[in-house]
């Protein structure tokens, strides 16, 4: 098999929620490539009619790629609290996109002003912690919050924490992501 890192990823992620739903799939992946051994840190979106089905994911690397790939598929259509389990009438309908992340990035700030003012539209995922509160988007989100000060309120709303609140301890991480999807069958970055 020639190495096409998307479509190993997407068959992957896809035969796992299959494997789950006792349907049948394709299981004569290849997983001899060196890479999916190495640790890293995915996240797993499912769509359903451009909808959002389903999202679960790593912020940081912690076991081997192809663990984590395998786990945040069965997660995202299980296991997300958003969404009830996806079912085996709904799976064939499901778009799968697996987001590779790079390591994070601390992104020192001063202000929420500085902050909005340093982040890269479209191309940085963000990670905002304060105290017990956590959040991530992905640089997807950019697409449905092109602006950075409406990125950053309901990125905080999301860690829930006010759309309003502001802190001097607030930090932020910043990633980007290699993103591969069913219904594009290519990379964006």
């Amino acid at each position: 098999m020639t190495e096409n890192k998307g479509l190993v990823l997407l068959s992957i992620a896809r035969a796992a929620i299959a494997e789950r739903l006792d349907t049948p799939h394709e299981t004569d992946i290849c997983t001899d490539f060196g890479w999916l051994y190495e640790t890293g840190a995915c996240f797993v979106t499912l769509q359903k009619k451009g909808a959002l089905r389903g999202c679960i994911g790593s912020i940081e690397a912690h076991r081997p790629l192809l663990e984590d790939l395998r786990a945040n598929a069965v997660s995202a259509a299980f296991h997300d609290p958003r969404f009830p389990p996806l079912s085996r009438d709904e799976f064939g309908a499901t778009d799968v996109e697996v987001s590779l992340l790079s390591p994070l990035q601390p992104l020192p700030v001063s202000s929420e002003a500085d902050a909005a003012a340093k982040l890269r539209p479209f191309r940085d995922g963000v990670v905002l912690k304060y105290g017990a509160h956590r959040g991530t988007f992905l640089p997807q989100v950019w697409e449905q919050l092109p602006g950075p000060e409406q990125f950053l309120a309901h990125l905080k709303q999301k860690a829930g924490l006010s759309a309003s609140f502001w802190h001097e301890d607030v930090k932020l991480f910043r990633y980007t992501v290699g993103k591969y999807t069913e219904r594009q069958k290519k990379v964006e970055t």
